[in-house]
């Protein structure tokens, strides 16, 4: 079989990772990249002889000849370019999150299906074979009746982060909805995982969100926010993350049980299973499938894919919310402080991670749990 062409649209910040595994794998005969696609032109001696770069995603689509196209380019620019490639005929490997609206979503699942495209998400969280064993253990009964489901993340982002690009921070951008906030751009996956454990992965899976959204930094979208997902089910997924903490922590998703709990670190692979009273009683490691690999193997299987456009409906759910959420409440200064660490100038909310904690604990928002901050920010 004919290795499959290859376009990467987006060669700098993480589509450089990208392009490099695009790469070896072109190495190993897998695939054959044929062109990028990015504004800015590639270093000399980046790509193999031959590769044309590209202006834009567009104009690679419109000149290349290629059965994949790779787009890691800004959130609101990833309907149009998938669209165009999928109605090129290719498949599709799209940075997360999928869309900038709900509306470009329904429109891109449908235009997969009409052309017959294959869409995987880059949720690489997904790939994770934890996944598969924790939904398995869950049905045998490991825990008990599960309770609720949990995610959290506390990272640092400096100064420089939210510099990068134009569009960093922003709930629109030149009229164009952007949604690059904590929930639905750096630690989307958190969501995303803890809907996969859910079997809450279709857009009808969620019935109702409730969202506390706030902003610790001058931008415009969220960095401290409290989403609570009221699945279908019955049952809650509470997801409680920030930006603007004193140290990174490894983010984590769980399954509560009736009598002990998964926890899985979902960019490590490591799964922890709890007793009631919180105590680790084992911990595993898992592996990672590759989302690119997974799409070269959907195409000659035709079976399904770990992070597939479907599978995402649910989060696309949250971003929906978000983007038709008022303007996140700005954190009052006195619960802020500016630092310079090793980590660079960066705010951090004050005992953030408390308030974190509760809100995953008591399955509410900021303002529920009665954190400081948001007390402070409904006055």
């Amino acid at each position: 079989m004919t290795a499959p062409r290859v376009g990467v649209i987006g060669i700098g910040g993480h589509g450089a990772k990208n392009l490099a595994h695009v790469m070896r794998l072109h190495a190993q005969g897998r695939l054959e990249l044929v062109a990028v696609a990015d504004p800015r032109p590639p270093a000399p001696g980046l790509l193999p002889a031959g590769i044309p770069c590209h202006p834009d995603g567009l104009s690679l689509v419109a000149a290349e000849s290629v059965d994949i196209v790779v787009v890691t380019t800004p959130i609101h620019t990833h309907f149009s370019i998938a669209a165009a490639a999928v109605r090129a005929g290719a498949d599709v490997l799209l940075e997360k999150p999928t869309t900038a609206t709900l509306a470009e979503f329904d429109e891109l699942v449908a235009l997969a299906h009409q052309h017959g495209s294959r869409i995987q998400v880059g949720f690489q969280s997904l790939g994770c074979h934890a996944i598969a064993a924790v939904r398995a253990r869950v049905v045998e009964g490991a825990i008990g009746e599960v309770r609720r489901y949990a995610a959290t993340g506390s990272w640092v982002r400096d100064e420089r982060y939210w510099a990068r690009a134009r569009w960093a921070g922003k709930r629109t951008l030149d009229g164009a909805v952007v949604a690059d906030g904590v929930l639905t751009n750096p630690l989307a996956h958190a969501s995303a995982t803890a809907l996969a454990l859910a079997r809450a992965c279709g857009r009808d899976d969620v019935d109702r969100i409730e969202l506390d959204l706030y902003r610790a930094n001058p931008i415009e979208a969220d960095d401290t926010s409290v989403a609570v997902l009221h699945l279908t089910d019955g049952r809650r997924l509470t997801t409680a993350v920030t930006l603007a903490a004193a140290r990174s922590l490894e983010p984590y998703v769980e399954v509560v049980g009736e009598c002990g709990t998964f926890r899985l670190y979902y960019k490590t692979g490591v799964l922890q299973t709890l007793d009631e009273g919180g105590g680790v009683v084992a911990e595993e490691i898992f592996g990672f499938t590759g989302l690119l690999e997974d799409l070269l193997d959907a195409r000659r299987s035709g079976g399904p894919l770990h992070a597939g456009i479907d599978q995402t409906g649910a989060f696309m759910r949250l971003v929906d919310a978000v983007v038709r959420a008022p303007a996140p409440a700005e954190i009052s200064a006195e619960f802020v402080e500016r630092r310079l660490d090793e980590a660079g100038v960066h705010l951090v909310v004050r005992d953030i991670e408390t308030a974190i904690d509760e809100a995953v604990r008591m399955e509410s928002t900021f303002s529920g749990t009665g954190a400081p901050f948001a007390v402070a920010s409904a006055r």
